[in-house]
């Protein structure tokens, strides 16, 4: 009895308690020069009046929890206001609570899907920490570019890993209804919800069945897409022109050129190939390198429109990397 509470203790530290003290190290204990949301009272003007326009769901939350933080400053937490109007704003406290909640959340269902149908190898407690642990570092360390719609983007991803994974294992469509739901409504949080189509696309196709004129893998993906491209696209229709834009600008010369871009290029380039090597098996590698594939829309529009020191793009590719490491396709290519 003591052991099982020990254990149940150890986990709680380990997969809430410590990814909760990184995140708040990064928020105040260092100031990111790379935007000012420490400084804004409320949702900067820009969240509602550019390509940030698109992103509903975490821009209406940010309003939300700027309206409770700065009721609980005044209120329950008065006796705490000078020290908290010191240390950020209304918008930026509601912005650490937010991202903090799915931060935690994310944290929860990496532990979970290292532990679910797990290699040998990461079926030692230990290892699995070890990964989990630089799983969360590589989260926090991209903090540094700060958004209030990233960490809510990676929740939804990991979720429809899971939805993917456990209709892989199961084959009942309720898990595969459940992932077409999640897209759909990820993609008004961020464009990272198309990932999950690359998630799905590596583990179902198979060049062999296509070949010999099984089309089943369309069929199953046609009802993703179209759960990313009906809100995706109707959000740019219907949207107020004149406070949106499609994109920021095209950054691709300086991408290629600034020592910042190729920095960070270089850095993500440097941790994919990692994640490649840490699987163990032809199984794992092949599923990877077939994700990394139906992944190249979304890293063509980063080296278009994004900004490659934004390191943040990457890190889902970064993470599923490591995920597809853990997790044992000997059964189903065999």
């Amino acid at each position: 009895m003591l052991k099982t509470f020990d254990e149940k203790l150890s986990g709680f530290l380990f997969v809430v308690i410590l990814p909760f003290l990184l995140f708040f190290m990064s928020y105040y204990g260092f100031e990111s020069s790379y935007t000012h949301f420490k400084t804004s009272e409320r949702p900067p003007d820009f969240l509602f009046s550019s390509v940030y326009s698109y992103r509903i769901i975490p821009n209406y939350l940010s309003i939300y929890m700027t309206d409770f933080m700065e009721y609980c400053i005044n209120n329950p937490l008065q006796s705490f206001k000078n020290l908290l109007v010191k240390n950020g704003t209304p918008f930026y406290h509601g912005l650490f609570l937010m991202n903090t909640a799915f931060f935690i959340l994310s944290s929860i269902i990496i532990n979970a899907i290292l532990k679910f149908r797990s290699v040998d190898f990461f079926s030692n407690i230990m290892i699995r920490r070890i990964v989990h642990l630089l799983m969360i570092f590589f989260i926090v360390m991209t903090q540094y570019t700060p958004s209030n719609c990233d960490t809510i983007a990676l929740f939804c991803y990991l979720v429809g890993v899971v939805l993917t994974l456990k209709y892989l294992h199961t084959s009942r469509n309720l898990f595969f209804y459940l992932l077409i739901i999640l897209i759909g409504v990820s993609t008004l949080v961020r464009e990272t919800a198309c990932l999950n189509i690359a998630f799905f696309a590596s583990i179902f196709f198979s060049l062999k069945e296509i070949k010999h004129k099984n089309f089943q893998f369309i069929w199953k993906v046609i009802p993703l897409l179209l759960s990313f491209l009906i809100p995706y696209l109707g959000l740019r229709i219907f949207l107020n022109h004149e406070e949106t834009s499609f994109m920021e600008g095209v950054y691709v010369v300086a991408n290629f050129t600034s020592p910042f871009n190729l920095a960070g290029l270089l850095f993500s380039a440097i941790a994919l190939y990692f994640m490649y090597k840490l699987c163990a098996d032809n199984e794992s590698r092949l599923v990877f390198k077939k994700y990394l594939f139906f992944s190249m829309p979304y890293i063509g529009m980063i080296t278009l429109v994004g900004l490659f020191w934004e390191v943040r793009l990457f890190l889902p590719l970064i993470l599923t990397g490591t995920l597809v490491a853990g997790h044992d396709f000997k059964k189903l290519y065999n």
